[in-house]
């Protein structure tokens, strides 16, 4: 059977998603665990997954488009299944995939328990994209209220933060599956919402047995909480009802976190607020809907906000991706060490007054590392899983800004290199990074990664680094400032470097002699030569 997934509600506050990127094509076969797409909401790009096995049968959204919550994502199911009903129209959503990024078994299994009509199942919701459980922080609600869309159910912990889930149904609430304080797996049975007069007990069975996740324990008493009689009144109306303030008389200003936030954000103090929530309660609507009393203080200026907007380029997605894998991934630490470059610059006015001969601090710092990685092959490595490598030849990359972001050309072999060759390769990587001309192989292979900031007045900086790499060197602008030698303060000039390591691989004392070698040769650039 063909299964629906929409645009999922990947944080507390998205009401639409853009299609970043699809990593599977119409026809490709699906695995559970597979990751389908990457999505672009409010707060951030997450990967979504697959839910379900087969074959993806049709995509609603392309790559680059933007489409509400709960609009029709994809579909998956079986080779050549026809799904021609699940396009006529918009689908429906389930109730569990309009509360969470992920779409829960179909409700009417053939060997599950059979849902009561009006009766709306609510799962632990995805927050976040790294979450795989949350805590309810506390209820908002307690069992045999009525509840009206856009009501706020509970407060959950995730991974990143506390947030008020808010109710998508209107009815009454029937059972709280997770105590407050208690945690669960995303998808594990969070609540039951419908109407007054349902058996409660048979739609807990039947919800149990609809979802994907692994049961929550369920206790008698709790299953049979108090609801309202057959004869009661019909459920509440659709339409729910405007906002009440109530007076709070614990003495004490209550506010949701992100009632407090807002607060914080707009500079509006939470004393002043009258909340409409449980107890005078201040929610996040109360935040939106005040106005300060009395006369304006100041009169708000009349400019023209202005902004534009542009569409992120492919290089610099898989920047951002490639330096957010590293920097949570790899424990970065950092060295900062401040070297003397009085010998360095009289050296490069030497160098530079041979016939036909140009070259850069840059290129004595390139030159300068290479030989030292030369004698450290430790931090000359790459980490995996299983294993280090080090090398012991040096393909040196050079960061190299141009408009769409950073990219890493190779000087393959620096250490062999004469500095007027190092200064010409990066020149001419340079000029062809800015056109867009540099090859892939031109950019593949680098054993360690230089980054100067130095030609902008940048004096000192830290840098992510360039995986597989196991370290990147931070070179900052040469600054002219006293200096203390041979006991008198002088005129001096000095550059700071920043070594951000990999702590799986490089370690501490190590990174630290590898800087001791390199200010030797910075410092004496002559042995260079020798």
């Amino acid at each position: 059977m063909a299964e629906v997934i929409n645009m999922p509600r990947l944080s507390d506050t998205m009401e639409e998603g853009t299609v970043a990127t699809w990593f599977k094509k119409v026809g490709d076969s699906v695995k559970e665990g597979d990751i389908l797409a990457e999505i672009e909401t409010d707060k951030a790009t997450m990967e979504f997954e697959a839910f379900y096995e087969g074959e993806l049968l049709h995509i609603g959204i392309d790559e680059g488009q933007t489409a509400p919550v709960d609009t029709l994502l994809a579909i998956i199911g079986e080779k050549g299944e026809d799904i021609s009903a699940h396009l006529g129209g918009t689908v429906a959503p389930s109730a569990d995939e309009t509360l969470a990024p992920v779409v829960v078994d179909t409700l009417a299994k053939e060997s599950a328990p059979a849902l009561p009509d009006n009766v709306e199942v609510i799962t632990m919701p995805r927050l976040s994209d790294t979450m795989e459980e949350g805590t309810v922080a506390s209820w908002l609600k307690k069992v045999g209220d009525t509840v009206n869309e856009g009501d706020i159910l509970a407060e959950i912990e995730t991974d990143k933060a506390t947030m008020e889930f808010e109710a998508f149904y209107n009815g009454t609430l029937l059972y709280v599956g997770i105590q407050e304080g208690e945690s669960a797996p995303v998808d594990s049975l969070l609540a039951i919402i419908g109407d007054k007069d349902t058996n409660v007990d048979e739609a807990i069975a039947a919800a149990i047995a609809s979802t994907s996740a692994p049961a929550v324990a369920v206790e008698k008493k709790t299953a049979s909480a108090p609801v309202a009689s057959p004869t009661a009144a019909p459920p509440a109306v659709k339409s729910a009802p405007a906002p009440v303030a109530v007076q709070n008389t614990s003495g004490r200003v209550i506010a949701s976190p992100l009632a407090k936030r807002l607060a914080e954000e707009r500079g509006i103090q939470l004393g002043a607020v009258q909340g409409s929530g449980d107890g005078g309660r201040i929610i996040k609507r109360d935040i939106e809907n005040y106005q300060a009393s009395g006369s304006v203080a100041f009169a708000a200026p009349q400019g023209i906000e202005s902004v534009e907007e542009m569409a992120n380029s492919q290089m610099r997605k898989t920047i951002a991706k490639r330096l957010g894998a590293s920097k949570f991934t790899a424990p970065h630490y950092y060295l900062g060490v401040e070297f003397d470059m009085e010998n360095a610059m009289s050296f490069r006015e030497q160098y530079n007054a041979i016939p036909d001969t140009k070259i850069s601090f840059n290129d004595i710092v390139v030159k300068a590392t290479a030989l030292a990685l030369k004698q450290h092959p430790q931090v000359n490595s790459r980490w995996y899983d299983d294993k280090i490598v080090q090398h012991h030849h040096v393909h040196m990359g050079v960061a190299v800004a141009v408009e769409d972001g950073l990219v890493v050309p190779v000087v393959k072999f620096a250490d062999e290199l004469a500095l007027p060759q190092i200064g010409a390769q990066v020149r001419d990587f340079a000029g062809r990074a800015r056109d867009k001309k540099l090859t892939p192989a031109e950019m593949d292979g680098s054993t360690f990664t230089i980054s100067n900031l130095g030609m902008f007045g940048i004096e000192n900086f830290t840098s992510i680094i360039n995986q597989p790499n196991s370290a990147i060197l931070s070179v900052g602008a040469i600054v002219e400032k006293p200096v203390v030698k041979n006991g008198q303060i002088v005129v001096g000039h000095t550059i700071k470097l920043t070594l951000a390591c990999d702590h799986r691989s490089v370690d501490g004392a190590t990174g630290s002699l590898f800087l001791q070698t390199l200010k030797s040769y910075i410092e004496n650039p002559i042995t260079m030569l020798v």
